[in-house]
């Protein structure tokens, strides 16, 4: 399968996602975000950065050489405001059919987790770092 990622938060920073998928040349990764939205304290970056995220995803997703798509972290941008939904199911509700799209990230809209086939809930139950402080770990988190 022929694969596009549009990253909507992550920046500059390490990724185990964006180190493990560019390998692959069937891949192609795009990461648009400025970093943790709630770390610039700057809403109009934030909704310009997201814009232009949307605009790749929306390229991915009309693009018929793409057979998954997948839009890392686009859920907070739409908890936060910075897409408007309505364009978003818009797009997304006239996806082909053969095209599949995975949205990530914690607090999915309603009307998308109603648009969706398949919706996952993964949480943490426990983390070392609530529990005992433990920072992110190379291998683990990253």
């Amino acid at each position: 399968m022929r694969v596009g990622v549009v990253q909507f938060i992550k920046g500059g920073q390490d990724s185990a996602e964006r180190t493990v998928l560019r390998r692959f040349d069937n891949v192609d990764f795009r990461t648009i975000g400025d970093g943790f939205t709630w770390l610039t304290q700057n809403r109009e970056q934030d909704i310009a950065t997201a814009e232009r995220a949307w605009a790749e995803a929306e390229r991915m997703i009309g693009d018929s050489d793409y057979d998954l798509v997948i839009l890392d972290e686009l859920n907070p941008v739409l908890k936060y405001g910075y897409l408007d939904l309505e364009r978003i199911l818009e797009t997304l509700g006239k996806r082909r059919l053969q095209l599949h799209v995975v949205a990530t990230g914690r607090h999915a809209p309603p009307a998308l987790v109603g648009l969706a086939d398949l919706v996952s809930d993964v949480r943490s139950v426990k983390h070392p770092y609530r529990e005992q402080g433990v920072k992110a770990q190379k291998g683990i988190e990253f």
